[in-house]
């Protein structure tokens, strides 16, 4: 196999096209072609379905599109270790994020990422659900969740607490909660993915069943009801960092009960051959973690 053959079939499988592979390496869609048939060959496999307007992953395609990534990281990873230039990293960075974390963090640090490897570009995928880190090609997940055991590689950025909150004028109006028991008065904004509320008590977690006004899908429609004044919401410290800052919410500490505490997690899919343009972007993610910084 040779790796100019292996890039033409990453390229195809980002592009979704031969034509806009071709375009992207600067070639002809005839030379495309050919080397994706000799790498059909060499491997004894179909990697792609053709048509005469698009092109789709085989099953075997599927399965060694990763290996491919992998291969073509490897040569970029050893290309960087032993000349390094000024230019820094390459190639598409591509990353997942929850959605409020991802706009309130992750965005504003690009500018600065692409400043300092103007030859890297970004794919970013801002969600509130697990994507499939290998499956789907990503160099970098970025997760608040407890980390389970998932075959990725995880690395610990910052703490990120869970914490309640509230608008001041909603708490002018309906007072400050100060036991769990007291939430059972209050509006609580319920996101769909946690019905119940985790809380702390004497080193367990107690799940507490919660109701209000308000339940969503997505952490960013929770924060925004929050600061609408509509009721308590429970979220994590860089969700609403800028918010407590402005003044704009308030954080709600109850006395007999603790927030459970969670972490900033970076997840990539293998310990080996990380690329550069992944190590370059988590140096820039943890300074601005860091709160020494």
């Amino acid at each position: 196999m040779q790796l100019t053959d292996i890039a033409v079939l990453a390229t195809i499988a980002s592009c979704g096209s031969l034509s806009g592979a071709a375009r992207q390496l600067g070639t002809s869609p005839m030379s495309v072609s050919r080397r994706l048939a000799a790498l059909e060959h060499d491997l004894g496999v179909r990697l792609l379905h053709r048509t005469t307007r698009s092109v789709a992953l085989t099953p075997e395609g599927e399965a060694f599109l990763p290996y491919a990534q992998t291969m073509l990281e490897a040569e970029e990873a050893a290309r960087a270790m032993l000349a390094p230039t000024s230019s820094g990293a390459s190639g598409t960075l591509r990353m997942t994020a929850p959605s409020v974390f991802g706009q309130a963090v992750i965005m504003p640090l690009i500018p600065a990422f692409l400043a300092r490897n103007p030859a890297s570009r970004v794919d970013l995928a801002f969600s509130d659900s697990l994507m499939d880190v290998v499956g789907q090609g990503l160099d970098l997940a970025i997760r608040i969740a407890p980390m389970r055991d998932s075959g990725l590689i995880a690395r610990r950025l910052a703490d990120n607490p869970r914490l309640l909150c509230a608008s001041p004028d909603y708490l002018t109006r309906y007072g400050v909660p100060k036991v769990m028991k007291d939430l059972v008065g209050h509006s609580c904004l319920v996101l769909h993915a946690m019905p119940q509320w985790p809380f702390v008590v004497d080193g367990q977690v107690r799940l507490l069943s919660v109701h209000g006004s308000v339940s969503a899908s997505s952490v960013d429609s929770i924060r925004a009801a929050c600061l609408q004044g509509l009721g308590l919401a429970m979220l994590t410290y860089w969700d609403v960092r800028q918010q407590l800052e402005e003044g704009s919410l308030l954080r709600v500490d109850l006395l007999d009960a603790d927030m459970e505490s969670l972490s900033v997690w970076a997840a990539i899919p293998s310990r080996h051959f990380t690329p550069l343009r992944v190590t370059a972007f988590l140096d820039i993610l943890e300074s601005a973690l860091d709160p020494s910084a």
